[in-house]
């Protein structure tokens, strides 16, 4: 309990110099840096080489995503593909990609192994048995970089069965361990059967993200599955308008999760109910502006060890991930509002940017390609379709 409670004064005295840093200088905190759209070109064109040198694996093929968890003491596939995926789509948007012949031969690679990846043994939906198991985020962003790839029209001629091929399986895949009796997903549950569960919004939000695209696609989505997602976002938030990690929002005030701990999962659930219809632009506003105040949190948990510390239960894995969404969710904005909010979130992304150019929010060198391709999606944003879809509406009553 001491050591608890040392450690908890110790992050609310950083975050009160941090504080006190920006009160005395506005531009320490990237409160009023100017990120121009030649420097995002530049920087983009940077990570476009990172990832090609990155590329790792038999053959060149793969960019896996290392994180804490392992299976046989190897990262597991899951994360594997689930990270060629996020490079992939990286790649793709970045500019020139019809005239850059290495980069689409390095797409190709990367389609190829999340094509084989069907036929792993540890992504079968089949042997799935519970516990904490990362397959979800394989078959969620590896549909999503398949989908990518065919809209951009880089998909090889010798690919384009097996492309389509697999994207039905990992969407068939990805709907067989929906937990049925509450919605949504998780990648940590009691056991394979388990039908109510708690369902991660972390997770839920990108899963039906993809589905609203496959759908978009002409794919046939099984549409009470979807629905059960959406509904369970809806009843993950606060009345705080914090959402919480896992399962529905509770009634109990003290068990309400804090909002410095949550603006990562706030952004993309926010983004993704109005990309359903089922949002409102106050939430979503107010997501975006929760993450840029309490920024300083997640920036103290950047590329540390350990993962849900004290106070706010905050990961070094959120860090990437909340500034892809934030940016995602800018874009769902009415569009007299986002040049303030792009310019806010890309002064915050470029201030953490090392010196090399990459971005890496874990402790495993390896990892700089999923920062930086996460990275690079934020900063293209702008020029994606999906968030464009987003209308608000009145969302349903919890």
């Amino acid at each position: 309990m001491l050591l608890t409670m040392i450690r908890i004064t110790l992050f609310v005295v950083v975050f009160a110099l941090a504080a006190l840093a920006r009160a005395q200088d506005p531009d320490a905190a990237s409160a009023k840096i100017v990120i121009t759209e030649a420097e995002v070109n530049v920087a983009t064109m940077r990570g476009v080489a990172i990832l090609l040198e990155m590329q790792s694996g038999d053959g060149r093929s793969e960019w896996p995503y290392e994180g804490v968890y392992r299976v046989r003491r190897e990262i597991p596939m899951g994360y594997r593909i689930g990270g060629t995926a996020i490079a992939i789509m990286a790649l793709l948007e970045a500019p020139g990609l019809k005239d850059d012949e290495e980069r689409i031969e390095a797409i190709s690679r990367g389609l190829a192994f999340i094509v084989d990846g069907v036929d792993d043994a540890d992504m079968s939906e089949e042997k799935y048995d519970g516990g904490y198991d990362v397959r979800g985020w394989g078959y969620i962003y590896g549909l999503d970089a398949l989908l990518a790839a065919k809209t951009a029209g880089v998909v090889p001629a010798r690919l384009t069965a097996s492309c389509e091929s697999a994207a039905a399986s990992y969407l068939a895949a990805l709907e067989a361990i929906e937990l049925p009796e509450t919605g949504g997903w998780n990648y940590a549950r009691p056991d394979g059967r388990d039908t109510k569960g708690s369902p991660s919004t972390f997770m839920t939000g990108p899963a039906v993200q993809v589905l609203l695209a496959a759908r978009s696609a002409g794919i046939e989505v099984d549409d009470a599955i979807l629905q059960r997602a959406i509904t369970f976002l809806e009843k993950a938030r606060n009345a705080s308008g914090s959402i919480q990690y896992a399962g529905f929002a509770p009634s109990d005030p003290k068990r309400m999760e804090a909002t410095p701990g949550a603006v990562g999962r706030m952004v993309v659930t926010n983004a993704t109910l109005l990309m359903a219809g089922r949002g409102n632009l106050a939430d979503l506003r107010g997501s975006i502006d929760g993450f840029i105040v309490h920024w300083e949190w997640l920036n103290i948990r950047r590329a540390k060890t350990g993962t849900h510390v004290a106070p706010y239960s905050i990961a070094p894995y959120y860090f990437m991930y909340a500034h892809r969404y934030a940016a995602q969710a800018v874009e769902c904005l009415p569009p007299n509002e986002r040049a303030e909010y792009r310019r806010r979130i890309n002064g915050l992304l470029f201030s953490v940017r090392q010196e090399g150019g990459e971005w890496n929010d874990r402790v495993f060198d390896r990892s700089a390609a999923y920062g930086t391709a996460m990275a690079m999606l934020a900063m293209n944003e702008p020029n994606r379709s999906r968030a464009a879809d987003a209308k608000p509406s009145v969302p349903a009553q919890k």
